[in-house]
C-alpha cells in the first residue's frame, strides 16, 4: 500500500504533462484559419481532372460529367459536385440510373454509356477517397449494357479512302492540312486523338518516325511514316510554319479568329463524316472507320495478322500479340502496302 501511495505522487506530474498537452492542442487550432480557406477554396472536381495523366481521359471525363449534370440541370463546378457526393448513396444511384436509362433511349452505344457512367463512378471514387463520401457507385444497377458480341470493323475498300483524297482541294491551306491528317488516319491507322495531340516536334521527317501519344500511354511512343506521309506532312508543315501561334500543335484551326487554337477532335470526326457524305459512302464514317478499313486492308493485302497487329497498336492482349514497342519494321513496312493501295 506504501509503494502504491507513493506512487500518486506522479499525479501531479501527469496533470502538468495533460495540461502541456492541451496547450499544443490549442496552439494547434492556428491552422483552423487555412483549413477553413482549404475547405471554401477546395474544387475537388478540378483536383480529380488534374490527377489524371492521359490528356484524352481528362477529355473524356470533361465531356461525360458536363454530360450528367447538365441532364440533371447544373453546371460542373464545385459546388455542384460536392452536393451531389453529400448525397445518401441510393439518391444518388437514383439520379444515375435515371441518367443512364436516358442514355439508353437516346440510342447511345453500349460502350458510350458504360464509358460516361465511369466518369461518374470515378469522381465519387476520388471523393471517397478524399473522405468526402463513404460510398461509392458500384451497384449493379449502374453497370453497363453487355456489348453486342458482333461489331462491324470492317470499315470502306481503299477506292472509297482513294474517293476521300481526290475530294481534298491541295491548293488550299485546309486541303494540305486535311490531307495530312487523312493520310496519318489511313496509312497509320492513327485514332483521332492521337492525331491531333501531335506537336510540330513530335515530327521527324528526315528519320521518316512522329512520336505519339497512344491510347492507354503515359509516354509518346515513336511510329514509323511512310514515303506518302512525309510527302503529305512536308506539304503541310510548309503551311504550318508560316502561322504563328501559341501552340505547339501540328494540326491547328484554320476558321478566322480561331486560327491560332488546336485542332480538336470533334473536328476530325465531322470532317471524315463530311467528306464520305461528299463521296457517296452510304455508312456513317468517322476517323476510327478510317483505321477499321486501314486495319481490314492491311490484313487482306498482307495476309499477316502479326503486322496488321503492329499497325493498330492495340493494347488488348487477349486480341493482339504481344510485341516489342520499340521495333517498328512490320508496321513501317505495313504503312508502304497501304500506301501502295491508293494513288
Amino acid at each position: 500500500m506504501g509503494e502504491l501511495r507513493e506512487n500518486r505522487t506522479f499525479d501531479r506530474d501527469l496533470i502538468d504533462w495533460d495540461q502541456k498537452k492541451v496547450g499544443e492542442l490549442r496552439e494547434n487550432r492556428t491552422f483552423d484559419r487555412e483549413l477553413e480557406v482549404l475547405r471554401r477554396d477546395r474544387n475537388i472536381y478540378e483536383e480529380m481532372l488534374r490527377d489524371q495523366r492521359s490528356p484524352n481521359t481528362k477529355r473524356a471525363y470533361e465531356r461525360d460529367l458536363r454530360d450528367f449534370f447538365g441532364f440533371l440541370d447544373k453546371p460542373v463546378n464545385s459546388e455542384t459536385v460536392l452536393a451531389f457526393v453529400s448525397l445518401r448513396k441510393p439518391e444518388a444511384v437514383a439520379f444515375v440510373l435515371k441518367w443512364k436509362h436516358h442514355l439508353i433511349a437516346k440510342g447511345l452505344k453500349p460502350a458510350t454509356i458504360e464509358r460516361k457512367i465511369v466518369a461518374v463512378r470515378s469522381l465519387v471514387k476520388f471523393a471517397s477517397d478524399l473522405g468526402l463520401c463513404d460510398w461509392t457507385l458500384n451497384a449493379s444497377v449502374l453497370k453497363g449494357l453487355s456489348p453486342q458480341k458482333y461489331r462491324d470493323t470492317a470499315g470502306v475498300t481503299p477506292e472509297w479512302i482513294q474517293k476521300m483524297f481526290n475530294q481534298l482541294d491541295l491548293s488550299t491551306d485546309k486541303g494540305k492540312r486535311d490531307n495530312a491528317i487523312l493520310q496519318l488516319l489511313w496509312a497509320n491507322a492513327l485514332r483521332r486523338s492521337e492525331v491531333v495531340d501531335i506537336d510540330i516536334a513530335d515530327v521527324n521527317l528526315s528519320d521518316r518516325c512522329i512520336w505519339i501519344l497512344g491510347k492507354g500511354k503515359q509516354e509518346k511512343q515513336r511510329i514509323a511514316i511512310s514515303s506518302k506521309t512525309v510527302e503529305a506532312l512536308q506539304l503541310w508543315l510548309s503551311v504550318r510554319i508560316e502561322i504563328v501561334t501559341l501552340t505547339p500543335a501540328l494540326f491547328v484551326n484554320l476558321d478566322g479568329k480561331h486560327i491560332t487554337g488546336r485542332l480538336s477532335d470533334d473536328y476530325l470526326y465531322y470532317f471524315i463524316r463530311r467528306l464520305s457524305v461528299q463521296v457517296g459512302i452510304d455508312k456513317p464514317m468517322s476517323p476510327h472507320r478510317i483505321r477499321h478499313s486501314a486495319i481490314t486492308a492491311a490484313l487482306e493485302a498482307t495476309g499477316d495478322i502479326r503486322k496488321a497487329q503492329d499497325l493498330s497498336r492495340h493494347a488488348d492482349p487477349k486480341t493482339l500479340m504481344i510485341y516489342d514497342d520499340n521495333k517498328n519494321s512490320k508496321q513501317a513496312e505495313v504503312s508502304e502496302i497501304l500506301d501502295g493501295l491508293i494513288q
